[in-house]
């Protein structure tokens, strides 16, 4: 399901400094997903960035067809 035109639209877009998400391909639908860990180690000016970052990623990979999952993975059983 992932396409070249949707890693194209997830690649024109710059991440945040010290924030990458990943893009798991479900076959039906797609996961953007972001690790806590690097989460939680920005500032609170940073951590809105990042959020805005995966919407913006969430928002040009359905723009392209995609069906999105935002998710985290992480946290305290971690």
């Amino acid at each position: 399901m992932y396409t070249d035109s949707m890693r194209r639209a997830f690649k024109s877009i710059t991440p945040p400094k010290n924030f990458n998400v990943y893009i798991i391909d479900e076959e039906h639908f797609l996961t953007v997903l972001a690790k806590e860990k690097d989460f939680m180690s920005l500032t609170g000016e940073e951590k809105f960035e990042a959020a805005e970052y995966m919407v913006r990623v969430k928002k040009a990979l359905e723009d392209n067809g995609a069906v999105v999952l935002l998710m985290r993975e992480g946290g305290e059983d971690v």
